[in-house]
């Protein structure tokens, strides 16, 4: 793949991280997502994105993610992110706590015709699980009972 085709991809993902889940703003989706896409949890094309962005925006309105790291090799662009963002809303099966969270996640986007066609994502979830108060933290673990 030509390294032209490689720093466009980059860019996509760059554009889909600033445009669509720090601002908010959906009408980018289909220059980015193909129809053709399958996300990780079955959801496809980019209204199926387009459902996780509103799910993470609603729950948590001040999301901000921070790109860490983006590398592009062949059909392939990994990234490693963190963001934080405040509870505010329920998110899937969790209910608002309030609480400011921040947690890290790395994927790798598949595209083809210049477009995401389907991505594998490894997230933090125990972390986040921990900081919504969804499951003890370390120190709730390991605390010392009084004596």
């Amino acid at each position: 793949m030509p390294d032209q085709a490689r720093d466009e991809n980059k860019r996509h993902i760059d554009r889909l991280f600033d445009t669509c889940f720090n601002r908010g703003d959906l009408t980018v989706l289909n220059d980015l997502v193909s129809p053709d896409y399958l996300g990780p949890q079955g959801d496809r094309g980019p209204d199926g994105f387009k459902k996780i962005v509103v799910g993470l925006r609603t729950a948590f309105p001040d999301i901000h993610y921070t790109v860490d790291d983006l590398v592009a090799e062949n059909d392939k662009v990994a990234v490693r992110w963190h963001w934080t963002g405040t509870h505010q809303a329920a998110f899937r099966v969790f209910p608002a706590s309030h609480k400011k969270v921040s947690t890290t996640g790395t994927g790798i986007f598949h595209f083809g015709g210049g477009k995401i066609v389907g991505a594998t994502l490894e997230t933090d979830r125990l972390g986040f699980l921990q900081q919504v108060g969804a499951v003890p933290s370390d120190e709730q673990l390991y605390a010392r009972p009084a004596p």
